[in-house]
C-alpha cells in the first residue's frame, strides 16, 4: 500500500454537522482575522502574516474549501491568488522569485491556489524542469519556508486528496453541467493518465517537505463537507497558534448582544 493509499477517504459529515462546525469555525476565523490585523480592538497591533497554500489533485475541492475560508471575511483582509503557469519573463528567474510579491506582511493574510509546489509536481512530471532543478527544488523550498517563518509568518499547506474513481466522477459531472464545463480541460483528462507518476511526485513532495515549521495537512476530501470543515478548523487552529507565539491574547469568540 502507497503512502497516499494510508489516508482513510471514507471519512463523511452529514449536513447537519457540517452546518454547525462551519459556522462555529467561521465565526471564529472571522474575530481571529480582526484580531490579527490589529482592528478588532483597534489598538494596531498587528499579528503574524498568514498565508494559506493549497494544493491537490484536479477537482479535490480546492476551491470549494478557499470559499468556505474567506467567505466569513471582509474581502479588504484578505488576498486570494490564483497560481498559474510562469510567464516568458517569470522563467527567466529563479523559481520561487515571482512567489515573494504574493507573501502577506504583518497584519495581513493571503490564500494561495496552488503554489512553488509545482516545481517538484507538474513542472516535474511534464517534464518542464530538469531532473537537477526539481530535485534541487526540496531544499530550496525547505530554505524559503523555513526563512519566512522564522521572520514570523504562519505556514499552513493543504494537500486535498481524492480517489482516483472520485476524481473520475466530478470530471465527468463537470462535462455534464454547462456552467461547469470551463472547469475541465483537456489537459486535465491528460494529467489522469498520468495518476502513477503524480502519486510518485506527490509522496515524495509530503515526505520531503513536511517539517516542524511548514507542516503538510492531507484533508481526505471524497467527501466535500468533511474537507471543508477540515480546513476551516485547521485554519483557525494554526491561527490561534500564530497569535499566541506572537503574544497576542486570543481569548473566547465574542458573542453578538
Amino acid at each position: 500500500m502507497g503512502f497516499l493509499d494510508s489516508f482513510d477517504l471514507t471519512k463523511t459529515l452529514n449536513r447537519d454537522e457540517e452546518a454547525r462546525r462551519l459556522k462555529a469555525g467561521q465565526e471564529r476565523l472571522l474575530y481571529l482575522r480582526l484580531l490579527a490585523g490589529g482592528i478588532y480592538d483597534a489598538s494596531g497591533i498587528l499579528g503574524p502574516p498568514f498565508c494559506v497554500v493549497f494544493e491537490g489533485w484536479d477537482a479535490s475541492g480546492k476551491g470549494g474549501a478557499i470559499k468556505r475560508v474567506v467567505e466569513p471575511l471582509d474581502p479588504r483582509h484578505v488576498r486570494v491568488v490564483s497560481i498559474a503557469a510562469p510567464s516568458v519573463d517569470e522563467k527567466r528567474h529563479h523559481f520561487l522569485t515571482r512567489f515573494w510579491p504574493q507573501l502577506p506582511g504583518w497584519g495581513g493574510m493571503a490564500v494561495l491556489d496552488r503554489s512553488w509546489y509545482g516545481r517538484v509536481l507538474v513542472e516535474r512530471v511534464e517534464g518542464f524542469a530538469t531532473e537537477e532543478q526539481w530535485r534541487r527544488a526540496y531544499e530550496e523550498i525547505k530554505s524559503f519556508e523555513r526563512m519566512i517563518t522564522d521572520e514570523g509568518m504562519v505556514l499552513i499547506k493543504f494537500w486535498m486528496h481524492i480517489s482516483h474513481d472520485e476524481q473520475l466522477r466530478r470530471f465527468s459531472a463537470r462535462e455534464a453541467e454547462p456552467v461547469k464545463r470551463w472547469k475541465i480541460t483537456g489537459e486535465d483528462w491528460r494529467n489522469r493518465e498520468k495518476r502513477p507518476e503524480y502519486e510518485l511526485a506527490v509522496t515524495e513532495m509530503l515526505e520531503r517537505t513536511d517539517t516542524s515549521f511548514a507542516p503538510w495537512i492531507v484533508v481526505e476530501a471524497n467527501d466535500k463537507r468533511h474537507a471543508r470543515v477540515k480546513v476551516v478548523e485547521q485554519v483557525v487552529e494554526s491561527l490561534e497558534r500564530g497569535l499566541s507565539r506572537a503574544g497576542i491574547e486570543v481569548g473566547e469568540t465574542p458573542r453578538s448582544p
